[in-house]
């Protein structure tokens, strides 16, 4: 029992002994600054799962207008952005605040509303006209308001119709595009939508429909661009770096072209990064 009991000790004594295993390095996060258009279709939920797996990141996504998203990056309290307003882009980019940007892929905004259509919209293929019926009926329009790329496009195409909207028919919401789907459907107005997100909603019992599509004014780009690392210390521009190669990869290209298809047969989103395009 001494022996035992002696044995039993030194064992303790000797486990008390050996230094623990050294804590193991947390898994590098990386800053997503994105519109709400890639959150609200449910791309994002799609994509990066694969991203933080492959290659042992967390993602923290930031979802707002790109107005917004580039003022993030601008300010310097993103590492990456994904956006979609080309010419607020190309500024970002001109005036250094961002080191590289690379084309990923794009659709197109649609103009949704009643099916009862009360400005007489419907099935036609002129943006511009569409919403100088709107404002001349003074049907109800809920704006994005945000200064988002989509609020961005719905201020070209009331310029291309001549028309500062004004009224208590126009309504500027301040809100992402799934919050003023629903607002717009509550209210039985129209808005100007990405088609991802709309086709989205759908899902989710949305009265509007689509009833003017297919103008070329209504093309809808996405980039991606990475933060200038001289912005912030925090900022982390290798791993920027890394998840811009990932995301214009054509395994990754592959997947965006598949995202949608099951549901609404047909992708919510065309690829359309360099490496895709020269596959």
């Amino acid at each position: 029992m001494r022996i035992r009991l002696a044995l039993s000790l030194f064992v303790l004594l000797l486990v008390g002994c050996v230094a623990p295993p050294p804590p193991q390095a947390a898994a590098p996060h990386l800053l997503l600054a994105t519109t709400t258009s890639t959150r609200d279709s449910g791309l994002l939920d799609f994509l990066l799962p694969d991203f933080e797996k492959t290659h042992g990141v967390f993602v923290d996504v930031v979802a707002v207008g790109t107005g917004q998203a580039l003022k993030l990056g601008e300010d310097g309290n993103a590492d990456v952005l994904l956006v979609h307003a080309r010419a607020k882009e190309d500024d970002f980019m001109a005036a250094g605040h961002g080191v590289r940007r690379e084309d990923v892929m794009y659709n197109d905004f649609v103009i949704v509303g009643p099916s009862a259509d009360p400005a007489g919209i419907a099935d036609g293929a002129d943006a511009a006209q569409a919403f100088a019926k709107i404002a001349e009926s003074q049907s109800p329009f809920v704006s994005r308001g945000d200064d988002s790329g989509t609020h961005s496009k719905e201020k070209a195409i009331w310029q291309a119709a001549s028309i500062e909207p004004a009224g208590d028919w126009y309504i500027s919401a301040g809100q992402g595009m799934g919050a003023v789907l629903t607002m717009a459907d509550e209210q039985q107005a129209y808005t100007l939508s990405d088609r991802a997100t709309y086709l989205a909603r759908t899902l989710e019992g949305t009265r509007l429909v689509i009833l003017v599509e297919g103008d070329s004014l209504l093309f809808n780009p996405y980039g991606v661009i990475a933060v200038n690392p001289a912005k912030s210390a925090k900022i982390n521009g290798a791993l920027a770096d890394q998840f811009i190669d990932w995301l214009i990869s054509v395994p990754t290209q592959e997947k965006i072209a598949q995202f949608g298809v099951a549901e609404f047969s047909q992708p919510l989103f065309t690829p359309d990064s360099q490496l895709w395009r020269e596959r």
